[in-house]
C-alpha cells in the first residue's frame, strides 16, 4: 500500500514513555500512517489542519484541555474526525461524556499492538471500537434498580441518588426543576419512613430490587 492511500493517525499522550511504543505499532501497521505524537491538544490542533488525521487517539487525562474536550475542538475543525479515547479508568460519567462529545471508540491500558489495530479496523469497518470493560460498564449503568413501591420518577431519582447525584445535578440530569426533585425526594422519604439522605441508601441497600 502507498503511503498516499494509508490512513492519517494523531497520538495525544503527554508520557513520553509511550511515544516510542506507538511509533513501534504503527511501524507494523500497513493500512495506518501515525503522522504526529503530541503531549497535548493545544499542540495537536497546531497541526491538526495541514495533516487533516482521519484518526485522534487520546488519553482522557491531559496537561490542558482534557481528552473529552478535547473531541470537540477536532470536529469543530473535522465534524468526520474519529476520536477513540485512551484511560485507565473505566469510570461511566467519562465514558458518557465522551460519546457525548463524539468519540466514537473508547480504550482502556493496557493497549497492545494487536488491541489497537483491532479497535482502528473496528471504527474504520463498523463506525466504534469499544474495550470489554467499558462495554461492561455501560451495560451495568443500564441495569438500572427498580424498586416496586415507587414510581418509575422516583426509581429514577433513587438510582441517581445512589450514585452519588446531589438534587441539583439530578434536576439537571431528569430536566426538571430542583424544587420537583425535592417534592419526590420527600415522598421517597415517606415511603421508606426515613429523613436523610444516608439513612434512604442505607434502607435501599436492604430492600429487593427488579
Amino acid at each position: 500500500m502507498n503511503i498516499s492511500t494509508k490512513l492519517k493517525v494523531f497520538v495525544i499522550d503527554p508520557n513520553p514513555k509511550f511515544h516510542e511504543t506507538y511509533s513501534y505499532y504503527f511501524s507494523t501497521y500497513p493500512e495506518y500512517e501515525l503522522r504526529g505524537i503530541y503531549p497535548c491538544i493545544e499542540d495537536a490542533l497546531q497541526h491538526f489542519d495541514e495533516e487533516r488525521p482521519d484518526f485522534i487517539l487520546s488519553e482522557t487525562m491531559l496537561p490542558d484541555i482534557s481528552g473529552v474536550d478535547g473531541i470537540c475542538e477536532f470536529r469543530k475543525r473535522n465534524p468526520e474526525a474519529r476520536v477513540i479515547m485512551v484511560s485507565e479508568e473505566n469510570d461511566f460519567q467519562i465514558i458518557k461524556a465522551a460519546f457525548k462529545n463524539g468519540a466514537v471508540g473508547y480504550l482502556t491500558k493496557p493497549i497492545t499492538k494487536g488491541r489497537l489495530k483491532d479497535a482502528l479496523n473496528s471504527i474504520r469497518f463498523e463506525g466504534a471500537a469499544l474495550s470489554n470493560e467499558v462495554a461492561r460498564e455501560i451495560i451495568n449503568a443500564f441495569r438500572r434498580k427498580s424498586y416496586s413501591g415507587f414510581s418509575e420518577r422516583e426509581n429514577q431519582i433513587v438510582e441517581l441518588l445512589s450514585q452519588g447525584a446531589t438534587y441539583k445535578t439530578i434536576a439537571e440530569e431528569l430536566f426538571v426543576s430542583p424544587s420537583t426533585i425535592n417534592f419526590h425526594i420527600q415522598n421517597i422519604y415517606l415511603k421508606l419512613d426515613v429523613n436523610s439522605k444516608s439513612e434512604a441508601l442505607q434502607k435501599l441497600q436492604n430492600l429487593d430490587c427488579a
